[in-house]
């Protein structure tokens, strides 16, 4: 009976990695059954989980490496109590449905806090009675309106390390449920590739943006050491082209794509045209440069210069 339910395990875990091609290992520590049948109802349609055994894992895993040896990178990421679920559908979407998928959890005792844990600041629903409690734990407080009140923020847990009694004891006082747990993803699988689930963050603009960005230092340092690359190839044939319209203004030799330009440089008055058409439409920042500035000079120019009203020096009645 226990060899029939493993052949079908086998049977079943085969098929699943036969038919999906992406895979999201994830951790499922305190997950409780409740919680995991409704991660499976969430993700029907888009995703199917299965748990099991590491060491059956492996075994199902190494007897397909022969028809798909890609499968051998995810040996090393079997470990601890993981699970893997498939599907064919964008995995960033499932990864962050998975990860919105959680439940709040109290601090147990003993159990390795995830998250650092503070208490805020403000009245609490504690009355005067438990004011030895909070300080055994250097919770300053002090009693406000027939309640404790706490005086500061309190940063009671530190993420990673073990929940001890007086702390889970506080929280549970205090109603507060710290944890969050759900189905944590660890590792991505796809065309034969695992990495961390933190690279589905990247989009195709950033990917565009990097590759464009090294193109162009590419293309930079084959022009500066005139060493040739594909990536400087354009700007060779710009520099090029350049040349030859230079050659070709500056001789009787014409193209049809230059024949335009050698006519209205040979024209001075179509020249002048298409110079005040170009600053025409260009903005008309001068012109409202000149109103604004207008008042101000015209301040100045009224008012009369200091030295006109003694032009005469004080003499003016030694000589009449």
């Amino acid at each position: 009976m226990k060899d029939d339910r493993k052949q079908v395990y086998f049977a079943k875990l085969i098929d699943l990695l036969n038919k999906f091609s992406k895979i999201l290992l994830v951790g499922a520590d305190n997950v409780g059954s409740n919680h995991m049948q409704s991660i499976r109802r969430n993700l029907r349609g888009k995703a199917e989980i299965l748990m099991g055994k590491n060491t059956m894992i492996r075994k199902a895993i190494k007897g397909q490496l022969s028809k798909n040896p890609q499968l051998e990178c995810l040996l090393p990421h079997i470990a601890g109590n993981v699970g893997f679920v498939f599907t064919n559908e964008d995995l960033k979407e499932i990864r962050d449905q998975i990860k919105n998928d959680t439940l709040s959890a109290p601090a147990r005792v003993g159990s390795i806090a995830p998250v650092d844990v503070f208490i805020p600041a403000g009245n609490t629903t504690l009355d005067p009675a438990q004011t030895s409690f909070m300080q055994a734990l250097n919770v300053a407080t002090r009693i406000n309106k027939g309640v404790i009140e706490i005086l500061n923020t309190v940063h009671l847990i530190k993420k990673g390390e073990k929940v001890g009694g007086s702390e889970s004891t506080l929280l549970q006082k205090l109603e507060i449920k710290p944890f969050f747990y759900g189905l944590l993803p660890v590792m991505v699988y796809q065309g034969g590739n695992i990495f961390n689930p933190d690279l589905l963050d990247i989009t195709d603009d950033q990917i565009l943006a990097k590759f464009s960005l090294g193109v162009q230092r590419l293309a930079a340092l084959s022009l500066q050491t005139h060493i040739p690359s594909a990536a400087a190839v354009p700007h060779y044939f710009a520099h090029a082209y350049q040349n030859i319209v230079a050659i070709s203004i500056a001789t009787d030799y014409t193209f049809e794509r230059v024949a335009s330009l050698k006519q209205l440089l040979s024209d001075p008055e179509a020249l002048a045209a298409a110079a005040a058409a170009a600053s025409s439409s260009a903005p008309e920042t001068k012109e409202v440069t000149k109103e604004e500035k207008a008042p101000v000079q015209e301040e100045k120019k009224e008012a009369p210069p200091p030295e006109e009203e003694d032009d005469d020096a004080g003499f003016g009645g030694l000589f009449d």
